[in-house]
């Protein structure tokens, strides 16, 4: 059998991309499995916390959105806070390229997750969905044609050179994408830990790069929705892209060096070291969260014993609100709604701002928590 790494040059489409699983002992190491163990522990806690919560569409709607903005800011795509959820709060407002593509995100990631729960395992559909989503195109795999190479990222005198061309020709990306797909959904073929099987399939989706473009979007989208398949996690809550912004360049240096030098081992422990960390991270959100969510129920059921909880849990949802939001099966007036939402700007726990015509609410104190690093 031939060493795949003999025909491994940057600048030849990587064909010979090598099958997965990896060597055993390529990823069976101490090390590995230590990572392992509190990357697993830290996700367990994660999803427990996340039980807890009255509504977890408070937590989900927040923490995605937290996600959509970091994984687009690694592609340096850039956007505010005060931007995205102006625009989720009013339609007609002016929304830059950089927030629509950071909204994108969160879409392709709610699209995909709504597969995954329907299929119950991933399928190449799926994966095109999300890219089409973020992307907001109607093509699927990458064609032949399309001479896709990446280059290095940064600053300095190598920046733009080659340092990776991924495979190229349709049926070999297909391929390359059944075998991953394969790996993933059969846990009888393949009995890995499935955070493992994870770690291991960003990688190679990373290196199939079977899209124009958006590659690195919907990588780090179908590594959260794996963990919902796998049921580490019962909702798309993971932050995991606080850690690769903050370090980004080993995350690249990793990647590559697990193309060109079949070092696993490195890369795991740094994916499994993300997971910790974001798990942490996002745990502490929650908290954060719930303890203000606590107090302000009670605060405002001994004031305003009318407004029911459901109404504040809509005000958890994202830090602007409109009175328009709050329609529903039990608040049927406009007029009601904005009723409540002076109450409570009286209690000062909302604060009114004027976006184009009309008057929204900010929930400061929710938007303070999102906002903190």
């Amino acid at each position: 059998m031939s060493n795949p790494m003999e025909s491994f040059d940057r600048n030849t489409p990587y064909n010979s991309l090598p099958l997965l699983p990896p060597d055993d002992e390529k990823v069976e190491t101490k090390e590995v499995y230590r990572a392992l163990n509190n990357a697993n522990k830290a996700l367990a806690e994660l999803k427990g916390i996340a039980k807890k919560l009255p509504n977890q569409s408070m937590l989900v709607n927040t923490i995605a959105l937290r996600e959509a903005k970091a994984s687009t800011e690694i592609e340096n795509i850039f956007t505010t806070d005060d931007e995205l959820y102006k625009a989720l709060t009013i339609s007609e407002y002016g929304t830059s390229s950089n927030a629509k593509e950071v909204l994108r995100y969160r879409q392709a990631l709610w699209k995909g997750y709504h597969d995954i729960v329907k299929h119950r395992a991933l399928t190449i559909e799926t994966m095109i969905d999300i890219y089409q989503e973020i992307k907001q195109v109607n093509d699927g795999i990458r064609p032949p044609q399309t001479e896709t190479v990446i280059l290095k990222r940064g600053s300095g005198k190598l920046t733009g050179e080659v340092v990776y061309t991924p495979p190229r020709g349709t049926e070999i990306i297909r391929q390359k994408l059944a075998n991953l797909i394969e790996y993933i959904n059969d846990d009888v073929k393949y009995p890995y830990d499935p955070l493992l099987k994870i770690v291991i399939f960003h990688y190679q989706f990373e290196a199939i790069h079977p899209f124009r473009d958006g590659n690195g979007r919907a990588g780090r989208i179908l590594c959260i929705l794996l963990m919902n398949q796998k049921e580490l996690l019962n909702v798309p809550i993971l932050y995991l892209s606080a850690y690769i912004i903050r370090a980004k360049d080993e995350y690249y240096e990793h990647l590559k060096n697990v193309t060109s030098l079949r070092k696993w081992g490195p890369w795991i422990i740094y994916m499994l070291r993300a997971v910790e960390e974001t798990s942490k991270y996002t745990i502490s959100k929650i908290e954060g969260i719930d303890k203000l969510f606590s107090k302000t129920w009670g605060l405002i059921n001994e004031k305003h014993p009318s407004i029911r909880k459901e109404f504040i849990e809509k005000l958890f949802e994202q830090p602007y609100i409109s009175p328009k939001k709050l329609l529903d099966s039990n608040i049927k007036s406009l007029n009601t709604a904005k009723k409540y939402l002076k109450e409570l700007e009286k209690s000062g726990i909302l604060v009114p701002e004027k976006i184009g015509k009309e008057i929204v609410y900010l929930n400061i104190d929710l938007y303070n928590i999102l906002s903190e690093s």
